[in-house]
């Protein structure tokens, strides 16, 4: 008699928004063909009540939320949630979110990276303070300090002179405009998986220009800095797309690893641009967590691959605990209960293959 498939099952809690873009039929038939059912967990009821998932994707906030996921995780402690609300947190603050690349360690003989100039300004006394002001020079871009995913966490303006605060409404973050061709790199971070594609950016602003400028411009005008049509072809041959070159594929994923490590997330994108001063210099701009990913080609192949992987690797790591509290029990004559615990601790700081400790666990 032919042995029954095992068959893993990933539910799902996802706005309709995003669960509209992400869970597409394509993606759903190639992960079935793999032996992963993806299920939709229902939120009119506690998530512990439904089934004992294999895994839990998840892109929900809020402490009840978060409540759910701990008693789901208390009951089901093989399970593997995508990702730690904590981790996820992190990235809802423009400020906390920048500070991990700082933290980066990476040795490069050819390119460097870092982040723009940028403060963080709480109310509007500290807006017009000049003495604020004596790292960052103009045009800035302001964003608001949250980065929730909402409409209001978008709204972005270049300003260009103390003129243009005027408008501005703290909690806010000014981040240094810099010249990067009016392209932008987006690298999308799938696991272990990295992949870079380059996108139309603001356009550059020439000292000439910036002198001629007043007050302030919602990021949805300013391309009208460069042409008053946007679907005129001057002003996407400006940009220059097709000519510019990718940044070296081995160093953006030496930072995606980087930061997969530091902020313990799995599904992440992060914004790139190339300081024109400096044909090598690279500056990370914004951290998005779990972004458009149905946007990448074949995303259904890449996010397949991920969910096999952390699903087969986590039942290897169960075989891997049983063995070993069997063991612990019978040579030490230890309580199971303690050698469980004891065994759960050294098997998710060892049995990653590419040697990351426990905060890069896929558990919460």
């Amino acid at each position: 008699m032919a042995v029954e498939e095992r068959r893993f099952e990933i539910g799902y809690a996802l706005l309709p928004k995003k669960e509209n873009s992400f869970i597409r039929e394509s993606l759903v038939n190639q992960a079935k063909s793999r032996g992963i059912d993806l299920v939709k967990i229902d939120m009119e009821r506690p998530l512990v009540d439904q089934r004992p998932f294999d895994c839990v994707l998840h892109k929900l906030y809020g402490e009840d939320w978060k409540r759910q996921l701990e008693d789901f995780r208390s009951q089901n402690p093989n399970a593997v949630i995508i990702d730690s609300p904590d981790a996820i947190e992190r990235l809802h603050n423009r400020i906390s979110m920048l500070q991990v690349v700082s933290e980066l360690k990476i040795e490069n003989q050819s390119e460097t990276f870092g982040i723009p100039k940028q403060i963080v300004i709480y109310d509007q006394e500290t807006l017009f303070d000049k003495q604020a002001w004596e790292l960052l020079k103009f045009p800035v871009i302001a964003k608001p300090l949250v980065a929730d995913g909402s409409a209001k966490s978008h709204k972005m303006a270049l300003v260009f002179n103390h003129e243009g605060l005027n408008k501005l409404k703290p909690p806010i973050v000014l981040q240094e405009f810099v010249n990067h061709g009016g392209v932008i790199f987006k690298v999308y971070v799938v696991g272990e998986y990295v992949k870079c594609v380059k996108r139309k950016s603001l356009p550059d602003v020439s000292e000439e220009k910036l002198n001629s400028l007043e007050g302030s411009l919602p990021f949805s005008q300013v391309s009208n800095l460069a042409t008053h049509e946007k679907s005129d072809d001057k002003y996407y041959k400006m940009m220059h797309l097709e000519d510019t070159e990718l940044p070296p594929l081995s160093f953006m994923t030496d930072i995606a690893k980087g930061l997969r490590r530091a902020m313990n997330l799995n599904l992440f994108n992060f914004d790139v641009i190339r300081d024109t001063r400096f044909g090598n210099r690279y500056l990370i701009i914004d951290i998005n967590y779990f972004p458009g990913y149905a946007k990448m080609p074949g995303y259904e192949r890449v996010l397949t691959d991920f969910f096999c992987d952390i699903v087969t690797r986590r039942e290897s790591e169960v075989v891997v605990e049983k063995a070993l509290v069997e063991e612990c029990s019978q040579v030490g004559g230890t309580d199971g209960r303690h050698c469980e615990e004891e065994v759960r601790k050294m098997v998710t700081n060892s049995c990653y293959s590419d040697g990351e400790e426990k905060k890069n666990s896929l558990q919460v």
